[in-house]
């Protein structure tokens, strides 16, 4: 039978598998290989290839292979699990970022102690390097396997799957688990892993159920790779942005708004300077800005759509005997502004911007700083087209959004999202939205991944993921094409033909979250921001009382100039305000004494920098101006 690959066929006999396949292509990638796509669907390397099939081999170089790689690993702990405590039963097991959770429930509560010998005991288990099989029972032998072993979370789960599908299973030597799969095909090909952490876990999450044990690893191709991430979690520590965002005073987080974070002074300064860049770069791309109330009523949801998809992250009130409900997202007041006066084809396109102040409710365990809160600002905007336009307007806002990335040195990928099971809207519309995404991602020459069935529920969306400076990705930019809210809306406009007809939308957020970004920015600098994003770009430190006056009179020329400064007055040794100061991440601080003052100079002492320089007043101003106005990054 002929086979076809990503660049070519090959010739098999009936009956091969993926990995014959992959014998067949090369030894090396034999050797690699820990799963498969038939026709697009990943599966295990032992499934047989039928005449005329399209087939690609999967390695640990790729995204599902460690996927794959990391679902055995859940499979190996549970595995490990049972044979230490025969009692126990088992839930779920998902692969997660960078590893892998087991959902259990024992009879005896173990702890973070128990982690030597359950990894000692999974060691064991690789070691023997036991081939993993996969078969396939009816609904009713499945629930009897399932009884045999007394896994009753696990005959819950089949309960719940369709009628009269095939149920499957993956055996490794004595151990057998309920499983989709794929898996790798044998234990010996898992080569780091390490059990983290434990954690409580309500069975399927809902708080009703019996709290089951967490218990969280990690897993990686090689150890190697394994180090790395650990040495990235010791540097992640440093940079907290809690513990950053509390010692230098940029917000504080209590316990009278939990989820609702107070912003201080300083970190007022940096939240308006990321607004002020957005603002004027938004001008320069033809944007107009508007704002929309907090509070609308239910029938607007209603007709978004958000009331049937999204209430229950919503909050709501009453109001003069009416629903209402706190906005969670800024786009069906954006409606509402496009519908109150007449369009002609002429108008388009409209770019409408907002930096809208949206609530949406989240549960106490997942706040975690400004990462996830209840209430965040989204630099939104709405764009509003022809169809002739769509690809060029995505162009646009792909380079807009490069540009924001690239001053604050980020590097990122993309990934484009397809249409999830609960869309609304006909299959042609979603088609006619995903190829234009694609068109222009293609047409700027952008790789990116295809993340299939994770689109919004009113159409496809291109996200961006960002790459700070330890390696770690953050999804903050989005690009969403939606057919559905302006059919929802009625939006219209007068074509060149006179006739009236519906406008195409895009919905867009770049930095995504201002406070989320605000942490991001924390993290990725360390708390070090370059000189245009400092809340303090300059502390000048006066010597003596003597020379206060000259203090003065370096601040005043720095502020005429624009630049934020501040001058340590306190009676304390120069040696403690400069480490304070050094504690406090300022990029410049000025000593100034008898001989600076004498001089019109000013002793530059420059985060980061050992060596200590003394230049003119004038100079140094120039100097600070130029990296604040040309956003120098250092």
């Amino acid at each position: 039978m002929e086979i076809f690959l990503k660049n070519g066929s090959i010739q098999l006999d009936n009956g091969a598998t993926c990995q014959d396949a992959a014998l067949k292509i090369s030894d090396g990638l034999a050797r690699s290989a820990v799963a498969a796509k038939i026709n697009g669907k990943l599966c295990d390397l032992s499934e047989k290839l039928s005449d005329g099939e399209k087939v690609e081999i999967v390695t640990l170089k790729d995204k599902e292979g460690l996927e794959v790689y990391r679902h055995t690993c859940a499979h190996v702990l549970a595995q490990a699990l049972k044979n230490i405590f025969p009692t126990c039963n088992l839930a779920i097991g998902p692969v997660i970022d960078n590893g892998f959770y087991y959902d259990v429930d024992f009879n005896t509560p173990i702890t973070q102690d128990d982690f030597v010998k359950i990894e000692s005991e999974m060691l064991k288990i690789i070691k023997a390097n036991t081939p993993i099989e996969r078969f396939e029972l009816p609904r009713k032998e499945a629930v009897k396997l399932m009884k045999k072993y007394g896994e009753k979370y696990k005959i819950e789960l089949i309960e719940d799957l369709p009628e009269n599908e095939p149920i499957s299973f993956y055996k490794q030597g004595s151990f057998t688990d309920l499983c989709r799969g794929p898996h790798l095909p044998s234990t010996g090909k898992i080569k780091a892993f390490k059990l983290i952490s434990i954690a409580g876990a309500y069975w399927r999450g809902n708080e009703k159920n019996k709290m089951l044990t967490r218990i969280y690893g990690v897993a990686f191709a090689k150890k190697d790779e394994m180090e790395a991430y650990f040495t990235m979690l010791e540097e992640a520590k440093k940079r907290d942005h809690i513990k950053l965002g509390k010692e230098l005073k940029l917000f504080a987080l209590m316990g009278e708004g939990k989820g609702f974070p107070f912003f201080l002074p300083d970190g007022m300064i940096l939240k308006n300077i990321l607004v002020d860049y957005w603002r004027g770069l938004h001008r320069k791309e033809g944007y107009v800005e508007i704002q929309t109330p907090i509070i609308l009523t239910r029938s607007l949801w209603e007709n978004s759509g958000h009331w049937d998809h999204y209430k229950d992250n919503m909050y709501t009130t009453i109001i003069d005997g009416e629903d209402c409900a706190v906005k969670p997202m800024n786009c069906p007041g954006g409606m509402l502004v496009y519908k109150l006066a007449p369009h002609s084809y002429k108008d388009l396109p409209l770019r409408a911007a907002e930096l809208g102040l949206v609530h949406r409710h989240e549960k106490s365990g997942q706040l975690h700083g400004l990462f996830r809160v209840r209430c965040f600002t989204q630099d939104d905007a709405h764009i509003f087209m022809l169809p002739e336009q769509i690809t060029d307007e995505i162009k646009g806002v792909v380079r807009l959004t490069d540009k924001i990335y690239k001053q604050f040195g980020f590097k990122y990928k993309i990934e484009l999202s397809t249409r999830p099971e609960n869309s609304m809207g006909s299959e042609e519309d979603w088609n006619t939205a995903t190829a234009a995404l694609k068109a222009a991602l293609d047409d700027l020459n952008l790789e990116y991944e295809l993340n299939e069935g994770d689109g919004a529920f009113y159409g496809p969306k291109i996200d961006f993921h960002l790459q700070d400076s330890i390696g770690r990705t953050w999804q903050c930019g989005t690009i969403q094409l939606d057919f559905q809210m302006p059919q929802r809306f009625e939006l219209e406009y007068i074509g060149e033909d006179g006739m009236k007809h519906r406008p195409i939308m895009i919905h867009r957020a770049i930095y995504g979250s201002i406070e989320r970004f605000i942490g991001i920015l924390i993290e990725h600098y360390a708390g070090k921001f370059p000189v245009w994003l400092a809340p303090r770009q300059v502390k000048i430190l006066p010597i003596t009382d003597r020379t206060l006056d000259y203090a003065e009179e370096v601040a005043n020329a720095l502020r005429e100039k624009g630049i934020r400064c501040e001058i340590d007055k306190r009676n304390e040794k120069i040696g403690y305000k400069l480490r304070e100061a050094k504690m406090e991440k300022v990029p410049y601080v000025l000593v100034v004494g008898d001989k600076e003052v004498e001089d019109k100079t000013v002793n530059v002492n420059k985060r980061g920098v050992e060596e200590k320089q003394t230049v003119s007043l004038v100079d140094f101003v120039n100097t600070v101006v130029e990296e604040n106005d040309n956003k120098i990054i250092f």
